[in-house]
């Protein structure tokens, strides 16, 4: 018997996965590998999401509105504003999970979930979540953030205070900068230092085993 609803469900996950603009950078973006990125903006064929994986990202969607409902209702944090856009006619949109203020210091506040053996190795925030909010302070003009994890399995929670650091952010800006010029003029950005190496050992990194772009990638790799 053919699955009809669940086979709409996963029809629904995957054309929403699809909506996204691809005009623009997304504060997103950073962290992830550039070619990866350039792939995703030039439109090159990807692989197709389950719609397991798909319902899994949606889950932390729940979990940040859980958490926001939350944030809105104690009394000592005041939410100054949340999903809130960064300025238009940057080189990135994004939209923060939150501003706060506790004890009249304001605060940009990230919300992460993550599986049960991630989240117990986690000592700071991953790297992409670093880059990420280091933007929207750059991008708001606030020197301090929060990165907050929740566990998806167990509802633990943890959190990193972050300060603005102006260095970082100049760093990423300037990464993309670069890589916008490299796709107004069709060069395909190299394979980042830390994933070529490990290739070239014969390894395969597991942001390369899970990427969207992996088939194409490989056949560039293959043909240089």
């Amino acid at each position: 018997m053919a699955n009809k609803l669940i086979d709409l469900i996963d029809k629904y996950y995957e054309d929403k996965h699809n909506e996204r603009d691809k005009e623009h950078f997304y504060i997103t973006d950073a962290g992830k590998c550039l070619r990866a990125v350039y792939f995703s903006m030039k439109g090159y064929p990807k692989k197709a999401k389950e719609g397991r994986a798909l319902r899994i990202f949606d889950r932390g969607d729940i979990i940040h509105q859980r958490i926001m409902s939350v944030l809105f209702a104690i009394p000592e944090v005041r939410v100054v504003a949340s999903e809130i856009d960064i300025p238009s006619k940057e080189l990135f949109h994004g939209r923060a999970d939150a501003i706060i203020s506790i004890d009249g210091k304001l605060y940009i506040v990230e919300i992460k979930s993550s599986g049960d053996f991630k989240f117990r190795k986690l000592e700071e925030p991953e790297e992409a979540h670093k880059k990420q909010i280091q933007l929207y302070m750059h991008y708001f003009k606030v020197p301090q953030g929060i990165v907050i994890y929740e566990n998806k399995n167990t509802q633990e929670m943890k959190e990193f205070e972050e300060v603005y650091n102006p260095e970082l952010c100049k760093k990423i800006i300037s990464e993309f900068e670069e890589l916008k010029y490299q796709i107004e003029n069709e060069i395909i950005p190299p394979i980042p230092l830390n994933l070529k190496e490990q290739r070239d050992q014969g390894k395969i990194p597991w942001e390369c085993e899970y990427c969207d772009f992996k088939e194409e990638c490989d056949k560039i790799e293959k043909n240089s």
